[in-house]
């Protein structure tokens, strides 16, 4: 059977955190309430569709209202470095903390303007101001991404759906192109990698060791994979991975690559929480 994940299950996730339902991995690919089955069409890398979002549009940033919007570590570590603030600060001032309901990994999500229709911090009349590091679901949009990932195999298969909103008038503007030159485009590549890393991890905890974690854990998986700065900090002056005898290339790299602190992140929580290399 294969394991299924997407960046929809971060969100029903947050949505059992905050209305009491209790989700699973193995049975959903997506679910959205507000979504009839119609509304959505399953694409191959080859096929076409109309899209484009641009201040032409008539309901241009109205998307970015209403918001409820999940974080991957790879998102807050775009987002930090293009506003050019430590990570702590990032958290601390744009967003807010939830708890898996079935992992209980720790679960970031956009912290809205609360006095003005629950808007993205980051949007202005002129459009997105960190549009070139946006998150993912918002470079994705109107495309959701699946992942599967075979618990025999391992090996991992992915597969597209094209969601068409009402209130959405982006379909009538644009281009038509393929949605391999859409993926390419949203620069979708780097985000895919780095996404994928974290929903491996969530699939095996929940396999392998559901439940939730104590303070101690929690604290470790948030600062491993959203306070990069604070992890940076806890390797090179408290020697948080000692017990791994670091080679000093890997230490250069954590030191002046964000990425590769989180990749490294990423890796030590998978063998921490789920017992794996």
């Amino acid at each position: 059977m294969d394991h299924v994940t997407t960046f929809a299950e971060f969100i029903i996730k947050l949505l059992g955190a905050l209305c009491g339902f209790k989700p699973t991995f193995d049975n959903i690919i997506y679910s959205d309430s507000n979504l009839a089955d119609n509304d959505m069409i399953s694409l191959s890398l080859n096929d076409t569709f109309k899209f484009s979002c641009s201040r032409q549009v008539p309901c241009f940033n109205e998307c970015c209202r209403d918001l409820n919007q999940f974080l991957t570590p790879y998102d807050i570590l775009r987002l930090k470095n293009h506003i050019g603030i430590p990570s702590n600060e990032f958290l601390e001032r744009y967003t807010q903390q939830h708890v898996g309901p079935e992992s209980g990994f720790p679960i970031i999500t956009l912290k809205p303007d609360h006095g003005s229709d629950m808007k993205c911090p980051f949007v202005t009349s002129n459009g997105c101001s960190v549009y070139n590091d946006r998150p993912s679901s918002c470079r994705t949009y109107p495309i959701v991404r699946v992942v599967s990932r075979s618990r025999e195999t391992a090996e991992i298969t992915e597969r597209y759906m094209l969601i068409q909103e009402p209130h959405c008038l982006g379909f009538k503007e644009g281009k038509t192109q393929t949605l391999k030159e859409w993926i390419d485009d949203q620069d979708m590549a780097v985000y895919n990698k780095m996404n994928d890393m974290l929903m491996e991890i969530i699939s095996l905890k929940n396999r392998l060791k559901p439940g939730t974690l104590d303070l101690k854990s929690s604290y470790l998986f948030n600062m491993a994979c959203y306070d990069l700065d604070r992890f940076r900090s806890h390797i090179l002056d408290q020697g948080l991975l000692d017990d791994l005898k670091l080679n000093s290339d890997t230490l250069y790299m954590i030191r002046t690559d964000d990425v590769a602190l989180l990749k490294l992140g990423l890796q030590w929580i998978k063998r921490v929480f789920c017992g794996t290399e």
